[in-house]
């Protein structure tokens, strides 16, 4: 299961082949650029979880960032994608050479708010990933239940949520008036951040709540900067039209024409700061 259309913790998504192939790519920058985060956070897990794990489910998998990154931490494990898009799955089987996983990362077209049937038959697993992904379910209290009875004894549940977008630009970018960022942020991020706790505990979970505070500068972020920025920047745009005043519009639009001398496209003063939040879910 992809994302949808709320712009809250992730990209709005709008179905369909192209929309896809540009969310994929996304999430591909978004994976990079974090690479030291998704190292921090698989590590929590290896550290937390006995014995190795050996069958672990992605749920809404997309192009398979967070099944890439379990796979290098868990080298014995067995990966099962879950993702509603045929498309994003696809993708996700064509970087298995890249990443050298091909016989150990399978997929599945399912769709997580109906029966777990197929989703099952390659369980229990040991540890399920849930990044972005919780909020999208039509019924998370019945979604939750159910990860409970496929994990194990003592296997782990990882939920994760982006609680908004990354900031990338200086308080003055050059263009317009000082704190277009900020004011892009307010007027984008109107709803509450995401809070899982009780409806864990509810489904049987032990819970440990982690949050992470993620700063790079523009050497430690890469040289996947300037597109990761650029395309989340973008996104955020298509949205913005009756909520930015005119000139910030347009000061936002020259930074995302890549023709511009202070374009975010070819800009070194970027950085990207964030913040996510694990729900770490035992299975007494």
């Amino acid at each position: 299961m992809t994302a949808h259309h709320d712009t809250h913790g992730h990209i709005g998504h709008e179905r369909g082949s192209n929309s896809d192939v540009a969310f994929a790519q996304l999430l591909e920058l978004d994976a990079d650029v974090l690479a030291s985060y998704l190292a921090e956070l698989t590590g929590l897990l290896a550290d937390l979880i006995d014995p190795t794990p050996a069958r672990v489910l992605d749920l809404g998998s997309g192009p398979g960032t967070g099944s890439f990154a379990l796979a290098r931490r868990f080298p014995t494990a067995q990966v099962t994608a879950v993702d509603l898009s045929a498309q994003m799955l696809h993708r996700l089987r064509e970087q298995t050479a890249v990443h050298g996983v091909t016989d150990r990362i399978s997929t599945l077209e399912a769709n997580i708010d109906e029966p777990w049937d197929a989703i099952g038959a390659n369980g229990p697993y040991d540890l399920i990933w849930a990044a972005s992904i919780l909020h999208h379910v039509a019924d998370p209290a019945r979604t939750l239940a159910q990860t409970f009875e496929q994990l194990r004894p003592g296997g782990l549940l990882a939920v994760t949520e982006m609680d908004f977008f990354p900031l990338y630009l200086p308080e003055d970018a050059g263009v317009g008036r000082p704190g277009l960022e900020a004011r892009l942020h307010a007027a984008m991020n109107t709803q509450p951040d995401h809070e899982w706790t009780d409806q864990l505990e509810n489904a049987g979970f032990t819970v440990e709540k982690r949050p992470f505070e993620i700063r790079l500068d523009h050497a430690q972020a890469g040289p996947s900067v300037n597109a990761y920025a650029l395309g989340f920047l973008a996104k955020l745009r298509s949205h913005a039209t009756d909520l930015l005043n005119a000139d910030d519009l347009a000061a936002l639009d020259i930074l995302l024409d890549k023709a511009q001398p202070n374009s975010v496209a070819h800009r070194d003063d970027l950085r990207v700061h964030t913040t996510r939040t694990t729900w770490i879910a035992h299975r007494p």
